[in-house]
């Protein structure tokens, strides 16, 4: 990357696709070739979240944002638990996608699911930008699925926002398509209130910092 290029961005494929959830400068429309989003889980927390992986044959849909204060190091540091990837070569200023640390993730399980809420709000956005091929893009290419947590009723993902009937319907039928197990929130009442403590307060330029290393995506 060109360490004097004043307007760094990072590209964005999981809930800053939803436009209502952060306040990143000049969000914008962009694709990314060569990668796939897949769900993982860091051993340290308590939900699955959204990284990438390379994928030759994948082109992602998604946003760029700049870099606050175009200061790599800072975000650098608040994405912690993610390796910084450069693909500058796709786009006219200094660009990377951020990719969670294989060396502290694990696939999605029970005791580590994927929250509804949040799938909701990735969905949402991706439906909001880009209509209903938004949201069969995102199925399409996110892979890794593993369990969800159905916390519809009472929203664990500090984000979560409302959601409009048609949006609920497409990320129901999608799942049954894909056979994900959905179990209710009420029948894993220990998990649940392990999550629920484990949620800081995040400042609100930084908004994807609900769960450690969840920024920037």
């Amino acid at each position: 990357m060109t360490k004097a290029d004043p307007h760094p961005q990072f590209f964005g494929y999981g809930s800053l696709v939803n436009l209502a959830t952060h306040d990143y400068a000049d969000p914008t429309p962009a694709t990314l070739t060569g990668w796939r989003r897949v769900w993982r889980h860091a051993r340290a927390r308590p939900v699955a979240f959204l990284s990438v992986e390379p994928c030759p044959s994948t082109t992602l849909h998604g946003i760029t944002a700049g870099v606050p204060n175009a200061d790599w190091n800072a975000l650098d540091a608040r994405e912690h638990a993610y390796l910084r990837r450069d693909v500058t070569d796709q786009f006219k200023t200094d660009t990377a996608v951020y990719e969670a640390n294989p060396d502290h993730i694990a696939p999605p399980s029970m005791g580590h699911p994927i929250l509804l809420s949040y799938l909701d709000v990735v969905v949402s956005g991706y439906t909001s930008l880009m209509g209903d091929d938004g949201a069969a893009h995102f199925f399409a290419t996110t892979h890794g699925w593993g369990p969800i947590l159905d916390d519809r009723s009472d929203p664990l993902y500090p984000r979560s926002q409302p959601l409009a009937a048609n949006t609920r319907d497409t990320v129901d039928n999608a799942l049954a398509e894909l056979s994900v197990l959905v179990h209710p929130a009420k029948d894993a009442r220990l998990l649940v209130d392990t999550i629920r403590p484990s949620r800081p307060t995040a400042p609100a330029h930084d908004p994807q910092r609900d769960y450690k290393g969840d920024q920037a995506k």
